[in-house]
């Protein structure tokens, strides 16, 4: 014997306010029965799949796609919509004007989408509205940019900034820990935001590990192309020799192999940050510094949308014994060089 199917009030504050209640007595009900029938019933409603299920409103939120991986960020999310028959996605234009947004996602809350995915341009900013969302009985994904409070989202998915300087820290370590007195440079993202510290954190991190390797110099550019090349060439002008280089955006890295290019360099290895398919693309080329990047992989929209497809049908994630989905997924920050770029050349960002 199962629960009945929870009625769309259910489904919605159920979510937010009763899914333990919901969970233990499904998880009750599967083991008390005797007839295998019911068990295997039981198991196989709870995870979210392919299989068309009752049909989910997902309202989504972002800022403004000003950079090559926001316009992914879009893209990967109305991509994964259209794959389910079952789910009608409500895509507000992007803005990164805080007012603006608050306003496109209260118009979606007024809209009654089932459930909210939302990438706020400001997190703090932008928490009252996703409290008032979780109010409304509108589950909320957070994405990447976190809330104040996990009170306003009932998931939050994203990137591991930490992850993906520890990551370039130990490619460049092992590449480097037979090079007596190794010397790498680091060109930073925009230093007044927590992620690029934490990148820059992780980075140290990793390189505490090789007594071999000093990090001699460090510039802060602005994740754009032309911050990029001066930044570097700042760099190259101030380090004569250096042995790696770790580049926390790909996109500025386009800057950067051109002042790399322009000043005769070579060398060193470089690795960057993020995925971008002209990155990709070079490391697959492997005719240049560029040897590898680390991922802040777009596909995260595409995993908000399940999470918030399961999220409205009432459904866990597929693989997990779980009857409701976490209450955060971190993604892996994955160094993508010459010997795996293949397999992750289809999720490049242009």
């Amino acid at each position: 014997m199962r629960p009945t199917a929870p009625t769309p009030l259910t489904s919605r504050r159920g979510l937010l306010f009763g899914t333990a209640a919901v969970g233990a007595g499904a998880f009750l009900a599967g083991c008390t029965s005797n007839d295998p029938k019911d068990e295997k019933t039981a198991a196989e409603d709870r995870p979210a799949d392919d299989k068309p299920g009752r049909h989910v409103t997902i309202g989504f939120a972002g800022p403004q796609a000003d950079h090559g991986w926001l316009n992914a960020i879009n893209d990967n999310a109305k991509r994964r919509a259209r794959t389910y028959s079952d789910v009608t996605l409500e895509i507000t234009e992007g803005s990164n004007d805080t007012a603006a947004q608050i306003g496109q996602v209260e118009t979606l809350i007024n809209k009654k989408v089932d459930v909210l995915v939302v990438l706020p341009a400001d997190g703090k900013a932008l928490t009252q509205v996703g409290l008032k969302a979780m109010r409304a009985g509108i589950p909320v994904v957070n994405l990447d940019r976190v809330f104040n409070t996990p009170q306003a989202y009932r998931c939050w998915i994203g990137g591991d900034n930490y992850g993906m300087g520890l990551n370039a820290g130990h490619y460049i370590g092992e590449k480097l820990k037979d090079t007596p007195d190794a010397r790498v440079v680091e060109l930073a993202g925009l230093d007044n935001l927590e992620l690029t510290k934490q990148r820059t954190k992780g980075f140290d991190d990793a390189l505490k590990n090789y007594p071999n390797i000093r990090k001699v110099a460090r510039q802060a550019a602005d994740f754009t192309v032309e911050s990029g090349q001066a930044k570097m060439a700042q760099l190259l002008q101030a380090q004569r020799k250096f042995d790696a280089l770790w580049n926390h955006d790909d996109d500025q890295g386009v800057g950067a192999l051109r002042a790399v290019e322009q000043a005769g360099r070579d060398g060193f290895l470089m690795v960057g940050g993020a995925g971008a398919l002209s990155a990709f693309q070079a490391i697959k080329r492997d005719d240049g510094v560029l040897k590898a990047t680390v991922l802040y992989p777009p596909t995260m929209s595409a995993s908000a949308i399940d999470l918030a497809r399961a999220l409205g049908q009432g459904k866990g994630v597929g693989g997990m014994a779980e009857y409701e989905i976490p209450a955060s997924v971190t993604l892996y920050s994955a160094v993508v060089d010459k010997d795996n770029v293949d397999r992750y050349m289809p999720t490049g960002f242009r």
